[in-house]
């Protein structure tokens, strides 16, 4: 159900629409890969290919939530997505694949692009599900993960943590799993996360206690807001407590798209003030920095377990 205004926003964006719900982009850092030999920080952390990277949503408009530091197209406030209207997991990851590789058919006769890189990123290795919406809230995303990895691919589920009973009745799990924990307690949570569903808080917290017992790799984001989320070490340590994860993520809010209608450039934290939160967290946890990128103003915080995926 992506209506027609919908489909001409997403379009307009760069977003590639596949089926009747799901959409790919490539992403700032496949084409800074592929022009100017940069990547992403994930390939710092975590060893992904930027260039092979396929960014794409099951939900391109469907969320439980409307954060107010979201800078992506937030459709018109659909929580569902009944499984009588989904499309086919199988079809969605050829389909996706496929408007990748539509996407980047026209950097082939670039002359900044090297021609091998170029036909490696035709053929991406890791499926990167969020982009927009909540990957959650489609009904076969078990189904989805498990088609991804038929093909040789890694994944990665970034989820806001409103859907703590598809976390635990998935069969096929993504090989990380990222829940984003932006808010320290629940009265800040409604203001800055703007549930659409009830009950959102406790949802996470379930989340939360959830996570130790999933086999896979985990990671908490707290993404940092001056003047709403920055600070309350304490308050967010007892939450990832709960988790236990791999790694944990601070990483600064960027004043960009829909989030300019909301926030301001002075909510915008440095380098330096997320990296001090996460020394903070790392000493209330037991944790320490391995790793961190100023241009993306993050830091990883470990336990020392194997962070690269291959």
């Amino acid at each position: 159900m992506l209506e027609n205004d919908e489909l001409k926003i997403l379009k307009k964006q760069g977003y590639a629409i596949v089926g009747k719900h799901s959409a790919v982009k490539l992403c700032y850092w496949l084409r800074q890969s592929l022009l100017h030999g940069r990547d992403c920080y994930k390939n710092t952390f975590y060893g992904i290919k930027s260039h092979r990277c396929l960014q794409m949503t099951p939900t391109a408009i469907q969320c439980t939530q409307r954060c107010l530091y979201c800078w992506r197209f937030q459709g018109f406030n659909i929580a569902t997505l009944p499984k009588s209207h989904a499309d086919d997991a199988q079809f969605i990851c050829e389909e996706s694949i496929k408007a990748q590789q539509r996407l980047l058919s026209g950097y082939k006769g670039n002359s900044k692009v090297d021609k091998k890189k170029w036909e490696e990123a035709m053929n991406p290795k890791h499926i990167a599900c969020s982009l927009t919406g909540e990957p959650t809230l489609y009904p076969y995303l078990s189904d989805f993960f498990e088609e991804c990895h038929k093909r040789g691919m890694t994944t990665f589920l970034v989820t806001n943590g409103t859907m703590p009973n598809v976390l635990e009745k998935m069969d096929t799990l993504p090989t990380q799993l990222y829940v984003s924990i932006t808010a320290p307690n629940e009265e800040i949570y409604k203001k800055l996360n703007c549930p659409v569903i009830s009950k959102g808080w406790e949802r996470i917290n379930k989340t939360l206690e959830l996570l130790p017992s999933l086999n896979t790799r985990t990671v908490i984001r707290h993404t940092l807001i001056k003047k709403w989320n920055l600070g309350y070490e304490e308050q967010y340590a007892k939450l990832d407590e709960k988790a236990e994860p791999w790694f944990i993520e601070p990483k600064g809010y960027v004043y960009l798209g829909y989030s300019r209608e909301k926030l301001k450039m002075e909510n915008m934290p440095s380098h330096e003030e997320v990296k001090k939160f996460g020394e903070r967290i790392a000493e209330l946890l037991g944790y320490k920095i391995e790793d961190e990128r100023a241009d993306s103003r993050v830091v990883l915080l470990g336990r020392g377990k194997k962070r690269m995926i291959r």
